[in-house]
C-alpha cells in the first residue's frame, strides 16, 4: 500500500469515527434538552428518552450506513439535517449558542466529506 493510499484510508477512518461521535453527541444533546425542558425528574427523563429515542429510530431506519431502509441520498440528507439541526437547536436552547454553531459547522463539513466518499464508493 502506498503512502498516499494509507493517508487516504486514515483520513476516511478519522471522518467515520467523527461522524459516529457527532451522532452520539446529537442524541445526548436531545436527551439533555428533553430532560431540562421536562422540568422534573420523571417527566424530564421520559421526555429526554422519547426525543432521543425517536431520533435514534429515525436515524437507524434511514440515515445510518447500514440503515434498515434504502432511500435516495436526498432523503438521507433530510433525515440528517432534521436530527443534527434539532440537536444544534437543543444545544442552543440549553444556553450554549457558540457551541451549537461549532457543532453545526463541524456536522456540515463532516457530512459533506463522508457523503462525498460514500457516494463515490457506491458509483464504482
Amino acid at each position: 500500500m502506498s503512502a498516499l493510499a494509507a493517508a487516504h484510508r486514515a483520513f476516511r477512518l478519522v471522518n467515520d469515527v467523527l461522524a459516529f461521535l457527532l451522532e452520539v453527541a446529537a442524541l445526548l444533546a436531545l436527551a439533555v434538552w428533553g430532560y431540562e425542558w421536562g422540568g422534573g425528574l420523571v417527566v424530564g427523563a421520559l421526555l429526554g428518552a422519547v426525543v432521543a429515542g425517536a431520533a435514534a429510530v429515525l436515524w437507524g431506519a434511514f440515515a445510518a450506513p447500514r440503515a434498515r431502509y434504502r432511500v435516495p441520498l436526498a432523503a438521507v440528507l433530510a433525515v440528517k439535517a432534521l436530527v443534527f439541526g434539532s440537536a444544534a437547536l437543543a444545544i442552543a436552547g440549553l444556553g450554549h449558542r457558540r457551541d451549537a454553531l461549532w457543532f453545526a459547522g463541524l456536522v456540515l463539513v463532516n457530512t459533506a466529506v463522508v457523503t462525498s466518499y460514500r457516494s463515490r464508493d457506491r458509483s464504482t
